[in-house]
C-alpha cells in the first residue's frame, strides 16, 4: 500500500517508475503467500524486470522532468471525492458483512501448474496476449512521437535549408 501511495505522491516520473516496481514485488509477495509461486516468478521476471525497464527506458528516452503542480481539476474534484466516499463505503460493507462466510484454500488446491498456464496464454489466449503486447508497442512510439521537440525539429530543418547551396539563376542579373 505505501508503494501504491507513493506512486502518487512523487512528482518526479523516474521516482514514480521505481514506486510502481516495489508494487509489482508487493503483489508477487502476495502471489507466494496465495501458493502461486510460477505466477509470483512470473510476475518479478516479467513485470518487475522487463515491463518496468521498458518504462524506466521511455521515461528517459522522453527527458521527462519533475510534473508541474497545479490546483487540480474541479471535475475531478467534484466526481473523484464522492467516488473514493462510494468506494470505502463498498469496501468496509463488503468486509464487515463477509466476514463469516471467508473460506480458506489449502496451497495447491487451486490449479496453477505451469503447462496449463503455458496452454491458457499461448493456446486459448494467444490472441489477446499479442494484441496487448502490440498495443503496449504503439502506446510507447506514441509516447516518443508527443514528447519530440517540435523547436528542435524546426531548428533541424532550418539548418538543413541553410546548408543548401542556392541554385543560380540564369539571367538574373548577371553579366556574362
Amino acid at each position: 500500500m505505501a508503494g501504491a501511495v507513493n506512486l502518487l505522491a512523487q512528482s518526479h516520473p523516474i521516482d514514480s517508475a521505481l514506486s510502481l516496481v516495489v508494487v509489482m514485488v508487493s503483489l508477487a509477495a502476495e502471489y507466494l503467500l496465495l501458493g502461486a509461486e510460477f505466477v509470483a516468478a512470473i510476475q518479478v521476471i516479467v513485470y518487475a524486470g522487463a515491463i518496468m525497464v521498458l518504462f524506466i527506458f521511455t521515461i528517459m528516452l522522453l527527458n521527462a522532468g519533475a510534473e508541474e503542480r497545479t490546483k487540480g481539476s474541479r471535475v475531478a474534484i467534484v466526481l473523484g471525492v464522492p467516488g473514493v466516499v462510494t468506494g470505502a463505503v463498498l469496501v468496509a460493507w463488503t468486509l464487515v458483512h463477509r466476514v463469516n462466510s471467508i473460506q480458506t484454500v489449502s496451497i495447491g488446491a487451486l490449479p496453477g501448474d505451469p503447462r496449463d498456464i503455458a496452454w491458457l496464454l499461448f493456446h486459448d489466449f494467444l490472441l489477446p496476449f499479442e494484441v496487448t503486447s502490440v498495443l503496449i508497442l504503439i502506446a510507447i512510439l506514441g509516447a516518443v512521437v508527443l514528447a519530440s521537440r517540435p523547436d528542435a525539429v524546426a531548428r533541424r530543418h532550418h539548418d538543413h535549408e541553410a546548408a543548401k547551396p542556392l541554385p543560380e539563376l540564369v539571367g538574373a542579373g548577371k553579366e556574362r
